[in-house]
């Protein structure tokens, strides 16, 4: 039975199918408090709601806008009460209730609004700008959340920025097949003599490999910095969290060296996943 409030949701979300356990990282895992898991719950609905919105290739440019104007105008408090933003509606309540500022949840919003309208990027600045939008507010997030870090958010910065470019070579030619988005910077491609239209190969070409690898070794200097932040959060179950994220991203790095993101998945084994939590563990426990 469709009812007006099931109609308004399918109105506004675009469900992809993706959910939590499809991430590269844990959602929500049991390193972290019992109390903060629910409201990551929260956020983590928010932001898979926003980003399929974005990535939607059935939406006009359009039409993604003025949903996510929607969802911006639910999160800030300007609207609260319109059926279909009921996501935003919950998580506006959980930042009430934990005192985590809505900022990073509309730093989110103008990420997918700027995937909406903008799919080719000049250069590494151009990606990370786009990465303080689209992956640096959810660990400013989860900092806050845990009651902060004693070295700011720039390791954290750096690993979500290293998150998201490793999700972009991972899947750099679904995104231009589907969605005509390349996020390799341009200047880049045109220096290994790569063409966008490489991407649509069943294998990588030894130009495009090069832009790869060059986005490969940004990846390790973002990593190099992101070490930091497992000593740094005040939170030490946030630290242990961190140091398995830390070391599944680093895992990655190795793994998409030495792997083809066109000639099939690059992902990680549950074994590699299992290895990757024993080590940022025990990172997180003895520093090592």
């Amino acid at each position: 039975m469709t009812t007006p409030q099931s109609q308004a949701f399918s109105a506004v979300e675009a469900p992809s199918g993706k959910h939590a356990g499809t991430e590269n990282f844990p959602v929500g895992s049991l390193l972290l408090p019992k109390r903060v898991r629910p409201h990551v719950a929260r956020f983590y609905a928010f932001a898979r709601a926003i980003d399929d919105i974005g990535d939607a290739p059935g939406l006009s440019p359009d039409e993604k806008l003025a949903r996510l104007d929607g969802f911006e105008a639910a999160i800030t408090g300007r609207d609260t009460a319109t059926p279909g933003y009921d996501k935003a509606h919950a998580l506006r309540e959980s930042l009430r209730e934990t005192g985590v500022p809505a900022r990073h949840c509309v730093d989110l919003i103008a990420a997918f609004k700027q995937d909406a309208v903008k799919g080719r990027y000049a250069d590494w600045a151009d990606l990370m700008g786009y990465c303080r939008l689209s992956a640096a507010p959810v660990g400013r997030y989860l900092i806050d959340l845990h009651g902060g870090s004693r070295i700011g958010y720039g390791p954290s910065d750096a690993l979500c920025h290293a998150l998201q470019v490793i999700n972009h070579l991972q899947d750099c030619q679904d995104d231009y097949r589907t969605l005509d988005r390349v996020y390799l910077p341009q200047d880049w491609m045109a220096a290994a003599g790569a063409r966008v239209d490489d991407l649509d190969g069943a294998a990588a070409t030894p130009a495009l490999r090069r832009v790869l690898d060059r986005c490969l070794d940004g990846t390790r200097a973002l990593l190099a910095e992101a070490r930091a932040l497992p000593g740094g959060v005040i939170d030490r179950r946030l630290g242990l969290e961190s140091a398995v994220i830390l070391d599944i991203a680093e895992t990655l790095v190795r793994t998409l060296a030495r792997a083809d993101p066109l000639a099939g998945p690059v992902k990680l084994s549950k074994a590699q996943a299992a290895g990757c939590a024993l080590r940022g563990v025990a990172r997180g426990l003895f520093g090592r």
